[in-house]
Formats: C-alpha cells, sequence, structure tokens
C-alpha cells in the first residue's frame, strides 16, 4: 500500500511540475501563442469538432431523428460496403493510382531539380523552373477541359490527327484500361514542377565544397549527381515520400472527377474511395455507408503512416517523422 501510495504521489507531484513548466513557458511567450490561437481555433473548430459524426457509421441515419437520435446498427454499414465488393475495388483502385502517381511525380520532381540545378546560366534556370512550376496554378476544372479536346471522339485533337492520316478515330471514353495512363501523366504534369522546388531548395542546401572537391579529383557530372547529390538529398526524399505515403488512400476528387466526368464506363478503373463517398452522397440517402467508408479511408491512412515510419525509425532513426 505505502509503494502505492508513493507512486500516485510521484505522480501528482511530476505532473503538477510539468504544469508549472507550462504555465511559465506561456507567460514567457505570451505573444507567440496569442498569434497561433486563431489557427489553433480553426483546427479544433474544423477538424476535431465534426469528428462527433464519425458515429454515423455505426448508426442506421433517419433525417427526422438526427445524428444522436438515430438508431445504432454495428457494423452493418461496413459489412454492406465490402459485402457488394465496392470497398475492395475503390481501396484497390486508390492505392494503385496513388502509388503510380507516388513514384512517377516524385521521381520527375528529382530529375527536374537535378537537371535545374546543373543549368549554367541563372536567367535560363529561373525561366524553366517557372515554366515548369506553372501547370500547378492550373485548375482541374481547365485539366478537365485539356483532356475533354484531346480526347473527345467527334472534336478532339487526337481524333482529327487521326482523320488526317486516314485512320479511324478512337472513342477513348470507352476503353477503361487507357484511363490509369492518362490520370497519372497529368496527375505528373500537374505536380512535377511544384514537388521539385522543395528538392531545388535541398540541392541548394549542400556545401559548394563537396562539389569543388570533385572537380579537383576530376569525377564527371553524372559522377557528382551519383556520389553528391542524391546522398544528400536524401533525407528530404524521405520525409516527402512519409507525407504522400500517408495520403496513400486519399486519391485527388478534383482529379478524378473533373477528368472522368460522371462516365459510368469509367467507374469500375477509375474510382477511388472520395470519389464514391462524394457519387454516394448525390444519388442515394445512405449517409451510413458513405461515413463507413470515410472513417475506414481515415483508419487505414494512420495505420499505414504509424507502419512506414516505425519501418524508417528502424533503418535510418534520424529520417522518422516522429
Amino acid at each position: 500500500m505505502q509503494c502505492a501510495a508513493d507512486f500516485w504521489v510521484g505522480n501528482w507531484r511530476y505532473g503538477m511540475d510539468k504544469r508549472g513548466v507550462l504555465l511559465k513557458e506561456f507567460s514567457r511567450n505570451r505573444s507567440l501563442c496569442v498569434m497561433a490561437l486563431p489557427s489553433m481555433l480553426l483546427v479544433f473548430v474544423m477538424s476535431y469538432i465534426p469528428m462527433a459524426g464519425l458515429i454515423l457509421a455505426f448508426k442506421n441515419y433517419r433525417y427526422d431523428l438526427g445524428i444522436f437520435g438515430s438508431a445504432w446498427s454495428g457494423f452493418e454499414n461496413f459489412r454492406f460496403l465490402f459485402s457488394s465488393g465496392t470497398g475492395f475495388l475503390i481501396t484497390r483502385n486508390t492505392v494503385l493510382y496513388n502509388l503510380i502517381n507516388l513514384i512517377t511525380s516524385q521521381g520527375l520532381a528529382i530529375i527536374i531539380a537535378v537537371c535545374i540545378s546543373e543549368m549554367p546560366g541563372v536567367k535560363y534556370k529561373k525561366f524553366c523552373q517557372s515554366v515548369i512550376f506553372l501547370p500547378y496554378f492550373i485548375s482541374w476544372v481547365i485539366v478537365g477541359s485539356f483532356v475533354f479536346n484531346i480526347f473527345n471522339y467527334e472534336t478532339g485533337v487526337m481524333n482529327n490527327i487521326l482523320k488526317v492520316f486516314g485512320q479511324e478515330p478512337v472513342n477513348v471514353y470507352s476503353k477503361p484500361q487507357v484511363w490509369p495512363v492518362i490520370i497519372c501523366a497529368f496527375n505528373a504534369w500537374k505536380w512535377c514542377g511544384y514537388n521539385s522546388v522543395i528538392y531545388i531548395a535541398a540541392i541548394t542546401a549542400i556545401d559548394p565544397e563537396c562539389f569543388e572537391a570533385a572537380d579537383i579529383d576530376g569525377a564527371n557530372i553524372f559522377q557528382k549527381i551519383w556520389y553528391i547529390t542524391f546522398p544528400s538529398i536524401r533525407p528530404t526524399v524521405i520525409i516527402m515520400l512519409l507525407l504522400q505515403v500517408g495520403r496513400i488512400l486519399r486519391g485527388d476528387f478534383e482529379m478524378f472527377y473533373q477528368i472522368v466526368g460522371n462516365n459510368g464506363q469509367l467507374f469500375n478503373a477509375t474510382d477511388v474511395i472520395d470519389v464514391y463517398v462524394f457519387r454516394s452522397l448525390l444519388t442515394s440517402a445512405n449517409i451510413g455507408m458513405t461515413a463507413a467508408a470515410t472513417m475506414y479511408q481515415s483508419v487505414l491512412c494512420f495505420l499505414i503512416i504509424i507502419t512506414v515510419n516505425h519501418i524508417v525509425k528502424k533503418i535510418e532513426y534520424d529520417y522518422a517523422l516522429f
């Protein structure tokens, strides 16, 4: 009993000491805390309060009874989502699209960053960086118009070129197998310039003396890139990959919806979780199942980022996020 009492007293004193330190830090950095308060309130109101709606995933929602008055249904919404085959389909599509987009966009971003950093002229380097960065500012609505005007069966640029050469036009919107390539290509085109800025900053931070020593030793440009540039930006690459892996089950809703639209022929090949939830809310009143799909998505994202971060921590502790 005495040991238990000493344990609780020790914990209470430790807690009081921590509170005292926290209050001292708050009084010392009062202006910084006040500046951070609006953003903290925004996150609390927009992110934490809506989490109460997660109980919809376990309820048979009725509008007249509200969220808390509706009857509990247990895991029935999750069972219906996966028994219909939709859950596995949209999970597969989301993971595969994000993996391909991760490899293509990040890989191109690294290549672009290395190429721009090796350009000799400062003005030419800035011009190329601005041109490559420009697609980031184009909305997915405009990109969707680009795609439609390129692949439209009657008036599309591609079919007009085929007609000039005496070939039959191709109805791309009836061929689901080609759309993963189209979507991933436009995603890489839009994001590689934005992602390259981070890697350019990491390359700029490399000590120039390393490259000077390599020049003295007679290293060519490819050897300097392989033995100096790539190892130096490896921590940045790992951090970017960890951040992207945490979103591997969150598809870019705007990209998929604006490029594909409501073409039912392409749903099995292009539907991801976010688009499926949005379309379900438009076409049915089963809010419980859409809430179950969203909760399933968030939990898996959390588990994936925890697992990957643990693996990275085992391999290289300093490169982990936490």
